[in-house]
């Protein structure tokens, strides 16, 4: 580790707020996901932009890597810091800078979690409403391109960003968009930073689009007695256009898994969709009516609905708890979350593909997607044996081969990072990397914001 380094920034930034300690180093050497640990120099903890121009200006001129941590919830390595680089910790920069009520946006520092925010907003009528399901902060959500349960009705990330800023890997500070719905000037800055995994700068703020907390909200379960009716069942409810909330899909060893661990009442270990109703009374009736004609066609087995807000609660925790419901299925094991995206017309078949691959693999592999959008994910078990990640890692995968042979994507939302270089030159159009290699090496030509993640072949 460059020790001129560490002395300038506890020199301009305080002792407090630089650490090498074993401890906190290691705690910052991995995200959530299962790529190889790497420690961190050091650790320095930013309260605001200026201190991220700071820090991103010092490990330009010593030519030190860094890597950008929020919540460390990452499943893709993007959070593993360069191996004795600067891991540089936002989650102390959580203000609410500003609230707008009548033009439904807020300004946040990019630590802030989605839940922080709503219980800051619960006064105001509004919410934000993009839910990856964890603990994630908003500026890890934005560098990754982050969706969740609620982008059918609301979009992703992508679409609730008005403007960020962020800090260049030479110091500078960049503020992009506005306020403003929509603009017609210049190169669109904001969307280039959205989703590029801290690789061409490190987003400090965001200026958010917020949404007014629906008047009704209903919740409905129904199930299937197999997988490619409750799929065929979510398709027609996307091409009947009715604006559904939210659009789950469990299959039966999910169902299983969750029906123990949240202690579900009433429903069996079978195909399952979880949906949600949003809107004015009269709208949401009417949703309802649409879908439960739709469920009766495809042979659903009953339509369940309730506008209880704890008995919703607890349906969508349920769904929220899958994970942690597939670690207790089968304990010792760990878990790998796969992720995957094809055009809705193609989810059906993938996921019956998918389906026939887990049981030619001979692992547990439950799967819950947000099939409002075509996403979904494998949650693969991953046994306690000396060649169990590597089993695991071979149905990952195939998995994501099979949805680009689809015209899908290797990831929807979970991001590149580490894991998934490998399929960008099959994904991408090679003159498209070319671009994307152009923009990195002119906006980080020392190559020190988070080296070799997301492109293919790109190294520091």
């Amino acid at each position: 580790m460059d020790i001129d380094l560490i002395a300038a920034l506890r020199a301009r930034l305080g002792e407090e707020q630089v650490s090498t300690t074993d401890a906190v180093r290691e705690q910052h050497s991995h995200g959530e996901g299962h790529h190889a640990p790497s420690m961190p120099g050091a650790v320095v903890f930013a309260r605001s932009t200026d201190d991220v121009a700071q820090t991103l200006a010092l490990c330009n001129a010593h030519r030190v890597p860094l890597a950008a941590f929020g919540a460390g919830t990452s499943l893709e390595g993007h959070v593993n810091p360069p191996e004795g680089g600067i891991s540089l910790d936002l989650s102390r920069m959580t203000d609410v800078l500003s609230v707008n009520p009548k033009d439904m946006d807020c300004r946040v520092q990019a630590g802030i979690t989605r839940q922080l925010l709503n219980h800051t907003l619960r006064d105001t009528g509004l919410f934000f409403p993009v839910d990856p399901g964890g603990e994630a902060t908003i500026g890890g959500m934005c560098a990754t391109r982050a969706s969740g349960t609620a982008a059918v009705r609301y979009g992703t990330i992508r679409e609730n960003v008005l403007g960020l800023t962020a800090v260049l890997a030479d110091g500078r500070v960049m503020r992009t968009g506005g306020r403003v719905r929509k603009s017609a000037t210049g190169y669109d800055l904001t969307h280039l930073l959205i989703g590029s995994e801290g690789t061409l700068g490190v987003i400090t703020e965001v200026q958010l689009r917020l949404h007014p907390i629906p008047e009704s909200i209903a919740a409905a379960v129904v199930q299937f007695e197999t997988l490619s009716e409750a799929v065929a069942t979510a398709i027609d409810i996307l091409q009947f256009g009715v604006p559904i909330g939210r659009l789950e899909l469990l299959d039966d060893v999910q169902m299983d898994a969750s029906i123990r661990y949240s202690l579900l009442s009433g429903l069996r270990a079978l195909p399952t969709l979880f949906l949600e109703f949003v809107g004015g009374p009269e709208s949401v009736r009417e949703q309802i009516g649409v879908v439960e004609g739709i469920v009766e066609d495809r042979g659903g087995l009953g339509f369940d609905w309730q506008t209880d807000p704890n008995q919703r609660a607890a349906l969508w925790r349920a769904r929220h708890h899958a994970y942690w419901a597939c670690l207790a299925y089968r304990p010792g094991y760990s878990a790998m979350t796969t992720d995957a995206i094809v055009p809705i017309s193609a989810l059906g078949e993938l996921i019956v593909g998918v389906k026939a691959d887990i049981a030619e693999s001979g692992l547990t592999a439950p799967i819950v997607g947000h099939v409002g959008d075509g996403n979904f994910h494998t949650i693969i078990l991953v046994p306690p044996t000396p060649d169990g990640l590597e089993r695991a890692w071979a149905l990952d995968r195939k998995i994501v081969r099979r949805a680009l042979a689809l015209g899908g994507s290797c990831s929807g939302e979970h991001g590149v990072g580490l894991g998934k270089r490998e399929f960008l030159t099959d994904e991408h159009d090679p003159v498209a990397l070319d671009v994307m290699r152009v923009l990195k090496r002119t906006l980080d030509p020392n190559g020190i914001l988070n080296p070799g993640k997301m492109l293919p072949g790109e190294s520091r």
